[in-house]
C-alpha cells in the first residue's frame, strides 16, 4: 500500500541591497518541514518483513558466537546486514538500525577488553584490580547484549516490537519513515 506523504514546506529567506547587486546581505534560510510522526508501535508488518527483522538479530548473535575474540566481525555482520536492508520495508529498516545502534557500545567495550587483554598476556602490563572490574562490567553487558537480542529476535518473529532501553529512541531520531 503506497502512503501519500503530506510535506508542507515554507522557505523563508529575505535578502537586503546593500548597493551594489553584487553585495547582498543574506539571511539565513529556514525550512520548516511538516511531516506526520511515524511510530514503530503502529507499523503491522508481514510475515516475510517478521523473518527478516528477525534475521537481523539472530545474525546479530551468530556472528558474536563465531568472532568472539575479534569484536570487529560482530560489527561488521550487522553493518552488513543493515546495508543490504536500508531499502527494506520500514519495519525492517528499524529493526536492522537498533540490531546496528546496540552493537556500537559493545564493539567499543570488547575492544578495549580484548586490547586490554592482549597487553596483559604479552607481559606489558600487570594483572589489576581495575582490569578484573572492568572484565566483570563488560561480560555483564555481554549477557544483557545476549538476553535482549534473544527476546527481540523472539519478539520480532511474532510481529511485536521490542524496543531496548535507549537504544530504541536512538533508532527512532535515525529512522525516518
Amino acid at each position: 500500500m503506497f502512503y501519500r506523504k503530506k510535506i508542507q514546506k515554507l522557505a523563508i529567506c529575505r535578502c537586503r541591497y546593500i548597493g551594489n547587486i553584487d553585495k547582498l546581505d543574506m539571511e539565513p534560510c529556514e525550512i520548516h518541514v511538516d511531516e506526520p510522526q511515524v511510530r514503530i508501535e503502529d507499523v503491522i508488518p508481514h510475515e516475510d518483513e517478521m523473518e527478516r527483522a528477525s534475521g537481523c538479530y539472530i545474525m546479530s548473535l551468530v556472528a558474536v558466537m563465531i568472532g568472539l575474540p575479534m569484536p570487529i566481525i560482530n560489527l561488521a555482520a550487522t553493518g552488513l546486514f543493515y546495508l543490504m536492508s536500508r531499502r527494506g520495508t520500514f519495519f525492517v529498516r528499524w529493526n536492522s538500525i537498533q540490531a546496528l545502534v546496540s552493537q556500537v557500545p559493545l564493539f567499543i567495550m570488547n575492544n578495549i577488553l580484548f586490547w586490554w587483554t592482549i597487553r596483559i598476556l604479552f607481559c606489558f602490563t600487570d594483572l589489576s584490580s581495575a582490569y578484573i572490574a572492568y572484565f566483570i562490567t563488560v561480560n555483564l553487558y555481554n549477557i544483557y547484549d545476549f538476553v535482549e537480542t534473544v527476546r527481540s529476535a523472539v519478539n520480532t518473529r511474532k510481529g511485536k516490537v521490542h524496543r531496548w532501553y535507549l537504544y530504541g529512541t536512538i533508532t527512532d531520531k535515525i529512522c525516518k519513515r
